[in-house]
């Protein structure tokens, strides 16, 4: 059990993936625990984790080892992580940052939860972390936490279809950041079904062009680069900017619907039910990672008529690597355009962006040489 020292609460520290520390810290916060939010990932970030991390480790290690050593030099007591058993790194980040944190003479600063424990490995997590034992309490704290990943998830995706069709560049975001603020802030249930409409409300503030022809484009790859904006060089935003609406398919709410909610309270079919599903014809196991939900998002998409989807891994990620190996195959029965993106630290912000604007101008050709093909028929 991690102990309070002359019981001042200690402080605990996760990584960026996203928007996901606003959930962590209401959980925290319930439990009598300060949240520490480490400073957000930038290039710093990179440079520290850099000096530490081995040579052909992933990107999202070292983004996860840089927010620790922030976090841990601006105070805080303890970093958690996530761990998991299976074929990808991830269950390595563990033992490997611990030997950092101890070679730098931090040692017992760590902490980890096993991935697809489920309620039970959060609650267990939980109780390790703050000491507490009281079960209502515990599961009062669980329960915000969940509630606001999905919020946060339905708040983004609304902003996605405003940021694509906003007359003036900027004020989906502004308003945005607003709404965030409000979900930040809601302490209990309540408040946050009230503030979810408040936020709801914000964002739809936003003065768009209704009529505007906006290309919609599902993003995949590896869930890390998926969700947090600094490592895939903040991808939504600039497609954003060219009046492109993302969906990402991967999304924290659905890991958490697939690894955490019991099955008795799960409605519909989960996106790893549905990855198994649809990924059979070109991919019959779980490779590790989030391969085989890359596959089965691109026949997703392309049944849903998206369209295009964006592949993000990252450099020397070997599930990704398969995956993507496997995309070629699926043109046979998949028409949808797709890009594919490997990102580390070395990757140059003229190229991305070059690629990104080449791919919005092949789907806008596409979709404009279909419509004429249909008006053609008619």
């Amino acid at each position: 059990m991690v102990e309070m020292k002359n019981k001042t609460p200690i402080k605990v520290a996760f990584p960026h993936m996203g928007n996901v520390y606003i959930a962590w810290s209401a959980a925290l916060k319930k439990l009598g625990v300060e949240p520490f939010i480490p400073p957000h990932t930038s290039k710093k970030t990179l440079e520290v984790a850099a000096k530490y991390s081995p040579e052909s480790i992933c990107l999202p290690y070292k983004m996860v080892l840089g927010n620790f050593l922030q976090a841990i030099e601006k105070g805080a007591d303890y970093v958690a992580m996530i761990s998991s058993p299976g074929i990808c790194r991830l269950g390595e980040y563990g033992q490997s940052i611990r030997n950092v944190l101890k070679d730098l003479g931090y040692e017992e600063k760590y902490t980890e939860l096993q991935l697809y424990d489920g309620f039970k490995g959060m609650y267990s997590f939980l109780t390790e972390l703050s000491g507490v034992k009281n079960p209502v309490l515990l599961a009062k704290a669980i329960n915000i936490a969940v509630r606001k990943v999905f919020v946060l998830d339905r708040i983004e995706n609304l902003f996605s279809y405003y940021r694509a069709r906003e007359v003036v560049v900027g004020t989906a975001e502004r308003h945005y950041n607003r709404a965030l603020s409000l979900i930040i802030e809601a302490n209990n249930t309540k408040e946050l079904k009230t503030f979810e409409k408040e936020a709801i409300a914000e964002i739809k503030k936003t003065e768009i062009d209704k009529n505007r022809d906006v290309l919609t484009v599902d993003i995949t790859g590896e869930i890390f680069l998926v969700q947090e904006p600094f490592s895939n060089q903040n991808i939504e935003k600039e497609l954003g900017r060219m009046g492109v609406q993302t969906r990402r398919s991967l999304t924290v709410s659905g890991f958490i619907k697939d690894a955490i909610i019991p099955k008795a309270f799960k409605k519909g079919e989960t996106h790893l039910e549905r990855a198994y599903r649809m990924a059979r014809p070109y991919l019959m196991r779980d490779i590790g990672g989030d391969a085989l939900e890359s596959v089965s998002d691109v026949a997703y998409a392309n049944e849903r008529g998206v369209d295009g989807i964006i592949h993000v891994s990252p450099f020397t990620c070997m599930p990704e690597i398969m995956s993507q190996n496997i995309f070629p195959t699926m043109r046979e029965n998949c028409e949808i355009p797709i890009l594919t993106l490997i990102l580390d630290e070395q990757t140059g912000r003229a190229g991305y962006i070059t690629r990104l604007e080449a791919f919005v101008d092949l789907m806008r050709r596409r979709k404009m040489y279909k419509k004429k093909q249909q008006e053609a028929a008619v």
